[in-house]
């Protein structure tokens, strides 16, 4: 098992019966438990769950639905109605049991009622295991604005059982390795050498990469928890990329890390352009990129939806639009502002990317 301590709380990495879950149950045996999952881990994960740990028989079940167009506030008001005539109180515990849209929401759903209820992470999927249920932001959509409502509330502890991984369609192993990617690009590039080769499920399923990707995260979110400064570099490829997902939302939803893919691709694109990235460099983050991910042909309509997406993007600033940027790989610097004109020079040369995929 291995522990590693955030200021806040523990993520431990490991078999759920040998991780401290079972003396954290047993604290709320007067209290009542919630469950939070979706249909994906209603089917492969509860029984499990419960079957494993005799304290949780007794849980009651939220089943959100499956999909990011449903990570919004009427489906909230529908489960804190459900949370009222239960009599749920906010001394009871919330378990979100799932990928990165449970953990969001549920950490949302649980740090809002009755002013905070306490809850725990179990994260089900790659990206949930090495991002979204790390580093104590919750948040759900405002329709195609991704993540515009939220707290910055850290669950009492985070859970990683690899096994869980196993539950999971192949898709859904790209998806958290755009985040892989990201912590890479950012901060270290002997990650990007181990990871850049990555193609099959066994190559995902690597403890030793988990485990320094949440150091990482953990690492930088203690020294700026509530995104005053460093943090914002954990926003690398999120400025076009949240956009880009957003504009695809209601048409043909694209997945958040496949989003995130085109968005560091977008990004390291600016950054070459302005001299910061190397040619040299850039090329070797596209390789990667178009050998994993399928690229998207945007439009003149499409450019102009996702620059007006990113205007409402939440890390900006006196009406300007602003981007983490790569220096080389490994090293990048937040707060850039970025022009209409480099933002549309970026989505056509991913535009080109696909043409010549394609």
């Amino acid at each position: 098992m291995r522990v590693i301590s955030s200021s806040n709380y523990e993520v431990e990495i490991g078999p759920l019966t040998e991780s401290s879950l079972p003396k954290l149950l047993q604290g709320y045996s007067a209290q009542r438990i919630i469950i939070i999952v979706d249909q994906n881990t209603h089917d492969c994960c509860l029984e499990y769950l419960i079957t494993t740990f005799p304290e949780l028989e007794k849980s009651e079940i939220i089943l959100l639905p499956v999909g990011e167009e449903n990570k919004v506030m009427e489906v909230c008001m529908q489960v804190w109605n459900a949370f009222s005539e239960y009599g749920f109180g906010r001394r009871d515990l919330v378990v979100n049991l799932g990928g990165g849209m449970v953990t969001d929401m549920g950490g949302f759903l649980a740090s809002i009622y009755k002013r905070g209820m306490n809850f725990i992470h179990i994260p089900t999927s790659l990206l949930g295991m090495i991002d979204a249920a790390i580093g104590g932001k919750n948040g759900i959509d405002l329709h195609p604005y991704k993540n515009q409502l939220g707290t910055i509330i850290p669950p009492k502890n985070v859970y990683v059982d690899l096994s869980f991984l196993t539950t999971l369609p192949e898709s859904e192993f790209y998806n958290g390795f755009a985040e892989m990617m990201k912590y890479a690009l950012i901060r270290d590039k002997y990650l990007f050498e181990d990871i850049k080769g990555f193609s099959k499920e066994s190559d995902f399923n690597r403890n030793d990469i988990i485990e320094k990707c949440i150091q990482l995260k953990v690492d930088i979110v203690d020294r700026d928890m509530h995104e005053l400064g460093e943090r914002k570099i954990l926003n690398f490829g999120h400025t076009f990329g949240h956009a880009i997902e957003g504009h695809f939302l209601e048409t043909s939803p694209i997945s958040h890390g496949h989003a995130v893919a085109l968005g560091i691709c977008a990004e390291s694109f600016v950054s070459m352009n302005r001299g910061l990235l190397s040619k040299e460099h850039f090329k070797e983050i596209e390789s990667v990129l178009t050998r994993v991910y399928p690229f998207i042909t945007f439009t003149d309509a499409d450019v102009k939806s996702i620059i007006q997406l990113m205007y409402n993007d939440k890390k900006n600033e006196g009406g300007k639009i602003f981007s983490v940027l790569l220096h080389k790989i490994g090293e990048c610097s937040y707060h850039n502002e970025i022009s209409e004109n480099e933002i549309g020079e970026a989505l056509f040369y991913v535009s080109m990317l696909s043409d010549t995929l394609n």
